[in-house]
């Protein structure tokens, strides 16, 4: 028996071997297409042909992809659309697409409006930028032959009386206790009359934050002001005239020289004075505080102080102190013992 070698492992031919290459092949496309990941943009896939997300629907499925790599019939776009009513058809290659602007345009950011408040002061209150002494200051309400016009114009030069918005003065309007207490602060300031009676007020009717907290606690700490009875000091009322010139007499620490009854002779409505009042008004009509339009011996005690009247007291006040020189008018009272024959 003769020992015969075993034949060798016979090779594969070329067009085997060209086939088992073609099946790899193959092999290798189908899993690269399943697997792949597709690259999306905002609700479709991105194509980098043109730059644009285009729609789902305009994507071949798994299974049409993997027919087309087999060598089937790629997919045709009459089959997509009847298998999908909802598919879209891709623009024409080489068509304009109009392209929507951008929005440029700036939003204005929103600042948000802080009120701010208003000032506590009465309606009545006047207001106006301060003057000095050498600017002159008219109102379009005070004419040139208006009796008290010399004071308003003087006493506004100095800031101590101001008009309204308006450029007016309201000389007819009346004075509140609260608004002469103000004028009192600025023509005479915070300071102490030699005399004058001196104690701290504590109103019950004038708030902390009142607009004329301060120039009331000044006139009533310097004597000019009282209150009333129960601590009240009545910051809206009307002031009187009497009370007027008894609140110059007292804080200028002013007393009659003559008997108050002889020298309030000169006045015909002399017994509508109160009682209160006589020594304070006789002391101020000798010192010629007192100013009376048109009638120089009709006082009106009880009338209510005017604007223009506040303005001429004032002013006299302060040519009696000698912070002001007189003005020649025919108005300002003098007493009958003073008077030319």
């Amino acid at each position: 028996m003769t020992n015969t070698p075993p034949e060798p492992p016979s090779r594969l031919g070329f067009d085997e071997l060209v086939g088992v290459v073609v099946a790899f092949a193959t092999i290798g496309a189908i899993l690269f297409i399943s697997l792949r990941p597709v690259p999306r943009g905002i609700g479709g896939f991105f194509d980098p042909l043109d730059g644009a997300a285009r729609p789902d629907v305009d994507r071949p499925t798994r299974a049409e992809q993997l027919e087309a790599a087999l060598g089937g019939d790629p997919p045709r776009r009459d089959r997509l659309e009847a298998a999908d009513p909802v598919r879209r058809t891709a623009p024409v290659p080489g068509a304009i697409v109009p392209v929507e602007p951008r929005r440029t345009e700036r939003l204005t950011p929103l600042v948000p409006v802080i009120p701010v408040p208003p000032a506590q002061r009465p309606a009545e209150t006047a207001i106006a930028p301060p003057a000095t002494p050498e600017q002159a200051v008219q109102f379009s309400d005070v004419p040139q032959d208006f009796w008290a016009r010399p004071y308003i114009e003087a006493l506004a030069a100095r800031n101590i009386v101001v008009g309204f918005g308006n450029n007016t003065f309201r000389p007819n309007s009346p004075v509140t206790r609260a608004e002469f207490a103000a004028q009192i602060e600025k023509a005479f300031g915070d300071k102490e009359i030699t005399g004058a009676p001196q104690y701290a007020p504590n109103y019950t009717d004038v708030a902390n934050d009142f607009w004329a907290y301060s120039p009331i606690q000044a006139a009533t700490r310097n004597g000019f002001l009282q209150g009333y009875p129960g601590n009240a000091f009545r910051p809206t009322q009307q002031i009187p005239k009497v009370q007027a010139l008894v609140a110059l007499a007292s804080g200028l620490n002013l007393q009659p020289r003559s008997a108050p009854n002889q020298i309030l002779q000169t006045y015909q409505d002399a017994a509508q004075i109160p009682n209160y009042a006589t020594q304070a008004v006789a002391a101020a009509t000798e010192a010629g505080i007192v100013v009376n339009h048109p009638n120089r011996q009709q006082l009106n005690p009880n009338k209510i102080t005017t604007r223009a009247e506040a303005a001429a007291l004032l002013y006299q006040g302060l040519v009696q102190a000698g912070e002001a020189e007189p003005i020649d008018t025919n108005y300002v009272v003098q007493p009958q013992s003073e008077a030319a024959p």
